[in-house]
């Protein structure tokens, strides 16, 4: 058990970690594409992915109002993206 708390976990900790901020992104679009197709939450529960379903009849005349949405699902999951690059530069434990 030493062994294992003193060797193995500081590197399995960290690589869980990056994982886990890596694997936000593709839950938010995954979560945000089931919204679309009207699989996910169900209203009155808000969710990007229903939210860009229920305003894409007005992309002609109010471009704005389905986009907002849409960049909010891009910059959560470019925010995660970059945590995860982030947190893998500071805990990789081969850089040290």
């Amino acid at each position: 058990p030493r062994i294992v708390l003193r060797h193995v976990m500081p590197l399995a900790v960290s690589a869980v970690i990056v994982r886990v901020t890596l694997d936000m992104s593709a839950i938010i679009l995954t979560a945000a594409g089931l919204g679309f197709l009207g699989m996910g939450a169900q209203p009155p529960t808000p969710e990007w992915g229903t939210m860009i379903a229920a305003t894409r009849g007005y992309i002609l005349a109010q471009w704005w109002v389905p986009t907002i949405p849409g960049a909010a699902i891009f910059v959560a999951a470019l925010a995660f993206n970059l945590l995860g690059d982030g947190l893998r530069d500071v805990l990789d434990p081969k850089q040290r």
